[in-house]
C-alpha cells in the first residue's frame, strides 16, 4: 500500500507502484489537508464579498460573469460536462492510470479545494484498475489539460466511459455495479479537477521511465555492435573524457569498458586505425542523452509534487490566489529536449545498423552468407531509417507555438501536450531501432566465431537466441524484428 503523503514522490517510487500493481491510499496528513482546505472554502464562501475566479464566476473569458451561490455546484458540472472535448486516439491505459495516480498526489495538498470523497473517487478508480477513456488531443497545455482532464473525471459525476476488465462501459453501469453514486461537485471542485498538468506529466513520466531503461539498453547493444564491427576500445578509455568531463559521457565511456571487459575480440590486434563516429563518438552522444534524462528527470519530479491548479487556496493565510501554476511551459520544454535527445540515440542506432550489413570488415554483405540469392537484413535498416526519419519531423518543438483561446483571455499557451504525445511516439519508436540494431548485432556477432566477446555480451547473446535465431536464409523478418523490440521491455540485469 503506498499512502499518498506530501514527502518527495519520486520517480522510482511512481515505478514501482505501477508495476507491482501497489494499491493508493490517502495518509492523515493529506486527509487533514484536504478537509481543512474544503472547510475554509466552504466559510469563505459565506462572507467572501467579492467576485473570486472559478469559485463564484464563470471561467476563461467568462471571469466576469458572476454565478447565483445556488447555481455553484451545477456550475462545476457544467464545466466538467462540457470540457469533455477530446479527440484523436485513446490514450494507453498504463498513462491513465498515471493520469489518476498524479492527479491525486496533487489534490493532496489542500490548496486546491476539492471534497474528500472526490479525491477517494479518484483513488477507488485506481485501486479499481477502473481506467477513465481519455483522448491524446485537445489540451493546449495551459489552463490545465482541460479537455483530457475533463474525460478522466466525467466518471467522477456518473457520465463518460471507462475501461474495465478489459471492456470499455458507460461509467454508470460500472458505478451501479459497485454501488457507487455520482458526486455533486461543490464550488471550484471541477477547477480543481481540470486545471492541472496530469495530462502533461503523466505522459513525461512514463516517457522518462522508459528514456532511462532504453539508455542503458542503448549502450549494451551499442557495445555488442561494436564487437560485431570489430572496433576499437581506445575511445572509451577514460583518460579521454576526463579532459572533456561531462557525466553522461564519463558514465557512458565506464559502461562500456565494463561490459566488454575480458572480451577477446575488442582486445585483438586491429587494421583500422579508427571507427565510424557512430562507434568512437558513443560516449559522447549517449552520454549528452543521459545528461538530458537527467536534467529532464529532475523537472518532472518536481511537477509531480506540485499543486497545479486554480485558484490556488491558502487557508492559514487566508487566501485564494488566482494565479498560473497550470500552465505547462515548465515541462513542455523539457519534454520537446528529451524527445530531441531520444530521437539522436535512436539516430546513431541506425547508422552502426548501416555498418553493420554493409559488408565491411569482414562481414558478408546483409549479415547473410549468400547475398543476392538472399536479401538478409537489408529491409530492417531501411525501416530504421524510415524511423528515424518520422522522428526528426517529431521532433520539432511544440513549445515553440502558442494558439490564443477563450477570448484572448488564455493569449499564451505551452502546447505542452502536444509535447507529451509527441514524445512518447518517439520513445516508442527508439525502442523498436534499438531492436533492430539487436538484431543486427547478433547476427553480425555470429560471423565473428570462434572469437568471443566479453561474459556480459556473451549472455546477453545467448538470452536473445533464446527469443530470435539466427537467420541462415531469407525468412519473415517483422515478427523477428518485433521479438527483438519485445525483448528490451525486459530487465536490463547484466
Amino acid at each position: 500500500m503506498h499512502y499518498i503523503s506530501h514527502d518527495h514522490l519520486s520517480l522510482e517510487r511512481v515505478q514501482h507502484i505501477i508495476e507491482n500493481g501497489e494499491q493508493i491510499a490517502l495518509s492523515p496528513q493529506a486527509i487533514e489537508a484536504i478537509e481543512t482546505c474544503r472547510r475554509f472554502l466552504d466559510s469563505k464562501m459565506e462572507d467572501i464579498g467579492r467576485p473570486v475566479y472559478g469559485v463564484t464566476t464563470g471561467f476563461g473569458s467568462l471571469c466576469n460573469v458572476t454565478i447565483p451561490a445556488e447555481d455553484l455546484s451545477q456550475l462545476q458540472h457544467n464545466l466538467v460536462m462540457s470540457h469533455a472535448c477530446g479527440a484523436g486516439d485513446r490514450v494507453r491505459g498504463e498513462i491513465v492510470k498515471l493520469m489518476l495516480l498524479l492527479k491525486v498526489q496533487s489534490l493532496s495538498y489542500g490548496h486546491s479545494g476539492a471534497q474528500l470523497v472526490t479525491v477517494q473517487r479518484l483513488i477507488d478508480m485506481f485501486n479499481n484498475d477502473i481506467l477513465p477513456v481519455v483522448y491524446q488531443q485537445g489540451s493546449l497545455g495551459a489552463s490545465g489539460d482541460l479537455a483530457p482532464l475533463a474525460h478522466l473525471c466525467l466518471p467522477i459525476i456518473g457520465l463518460g466511459e471507462v475501461e474495465y476488465k478489459g471492456k470499455v462501459r458507460s461509467s454508470a453501469e460500472v458505478w451501479k455495479e459497485f454501488g457507487w453514486e455520482p458526486i455533486r461537485l461543490q464550488s471550484k471542485e471541477g477547477l480543481a479537477l481540470l486545471n492541472g498538468t496530469q495530462f502533461m506529466s503523466a505522459h513525461a513520466v512514463w516517457s522518462v521511465l522508459r528514456a532511462q531503461k532504453l539508455s542503458a539498453w542503448a549502450d549494451t547493444i551499442g557495445a555488442m555492435s561494436l564487437e560485431a564491427y570489430d572496433g576499437r576500445i581506445e575511445p572509451f578509455y577514460p583518460q579521454t573524457h576526463l579532459i572533456r568531463p561531462h557525466r553522461g559521457q564519463i558514465e557512458t565511456a565506464a559502461r562500456f569498458m565494463e561490459l566488454l571487459d575480458g572480451s577477446e575480440m575488442v582486445r585483438r590486434p586491429k587494421e583500422h586505425v579508427q571507427d565510424p563516429y557512430s562507434f568512437r563518438c558513443i560516449p559522447q552522444v549517449h552520454g549528452a542523452v543521459k545528461d538530458t534524462i537527467r536534467y529532464v528527470a529532475s523537472v518532472i519530479e518536481t511537477e509531480i509534487n506540485s499543486a497545479t491548479d486554480n485558484p490556488n487556496i491558502f487557508p492559514e493565510e487566508d487566501m485564494v490566489i488566482s494565479a498560473g501554476n497550470f500552465h505547462g511551459e515548465p515541462i513542455a520544454i523539457p519534454m520537446d529536449m528529451l524527445a530531441v535527445a531520444m530521437s539522436e540515440l535512436a539516430s546513431i542506432s541506425e547508422r552502426r545498423v548501416y555498418l553493420l550489413i554493409h559488408g565491411y570488415r569482414g562481414l558478408p554483405m546483409y549479415l547473410v552468407a549468400k547475398p543476392g540469392l538472399n536479401s538478409g537484413f537489408m529491409i530492417p535498416q531501411y525501416a530504421a531509417a524510415s524511423i528515424v526519419s518520422q522522428n526528426k519531423g517529431l521532433c520539432w518543438p511544440a513549445s515553440c507555438d502558442s494558439i490564443p483561446s477563450s477570448g484572448g483571455q488564455e493569449d499564451h499557451v505551452s502546447m505542452g501536450a502536444n509535447a507529451a504525445t509527441k514524445l512518447v511516439r518517439v520513445v516508442d519508436n527508439v525502442r523498436t531501432v534499438l531492436g533492430i540494431e539487436l538484431m543486427n548485432a547478433a547476427q553480425a556477432l555470429e560471423f565473428r566465431r570462434p572469437a568471443r566477446s566479453s561474459e556480459k555480451i556473451e549472455t546477453l547473446y545467448r538470452e536473445f537466441r533464446e527469443c530470435v535465431p539466427f537467420v541462415d536464409v531469407d525468412t519473415y523478418l517483422h515478427p523477428l524484428m518485433e521479438k527483438s523490440a519485445a525483448f528490451i521491455d525486459r530487465k536490463l540485469d547484466i
